[in-house]
């Protein structure tokens, strides 16, 4: 016997989307920092000591929501052809990857130029790279361009939600926010049981 639409859960578990939240301030905060450590050498050793505890917060959640991931399940992606679901699917993997690849190719490059990583005043992280100049040229440019891959899948991941929520009007949001979650429209239950039939 099958559940019904209203049985199943609409939205994420409250720990994804709390850790969806964060880590979308944590990250918007990191890009600015990075455009501007680029952009103002003056302050760029004041913006290093934000940027690189950030980074490292930004690891340890992706860290945590990729095990969040395994233990909660997506709720149904109800209205969204096969092909719309593996693309959402591979954006979301991409920005995982990106988001835990991008913070440990910084730290690995700040150990091969010999900077310390510090996280506080006391408190430094110990180096994952043997320090060599030619390393720390390459990882400097991997880091970049890590960046801007970054900066280009987040953009097509807001885009997307965008185009959902102001022109499909599928709600999809809803299944993210944190507020109290809104009762299904008529077509939300069409789609659905479309889902579940298909």
């Amino acid at each position: 016997m099958s559940d019904s639409p209203t049985d199943r859960p609409t939205r994420y578990a409250f720990t994804s989307r709390l850790l969806h939240w964060t880590m979308a301030i944590l990250v918007i905060a990191q890009l600015f920092l990075g455009v501007a450590m680029v952009a103002s050498l003056d302050a760029y050793h004041l913006l290093r000591t934000v940027h690189q505890p950030l980074g490292f917060a930004i690891l340890v959640l992706a860290v945590v929501r990729i095990g969040n991931r395994i233990v909660h399940r997506p709720p149904p992606s109800a209205g969204m052809r096969p092909a719309e679901r593996m693309v959402a699917i591979g954006s979301e993997y991409l920005l995982y990857g990106l988001l835990v690849l991008q913070p440990v190719t910084g730290w690995a490059m700040l150990s091969a130029g010999g900077f310390p990583i510090g996280l506080t005043a006391q408190l430094s992280l110990p180096a994952i790279a043997p320090r060599d100049p030619d390393l720390y040229s390459v990882l400097r440019q991997s880091h970049t361009l890590l960046g801007y891959l970054l900066f280009a899948a987040f953009t097509a991941h807001l885009c997307a939600v965008l185009f959902h929520t102001f022109v499909l009007r599928d709600r999809i949001l809803g299944r993210m926010t944190m507020g109290r979650r809104a009762r299904p429209t008529p077509l939300q239950r069409r789609q659905d049981q479309e889902f579940r039939v298909s």
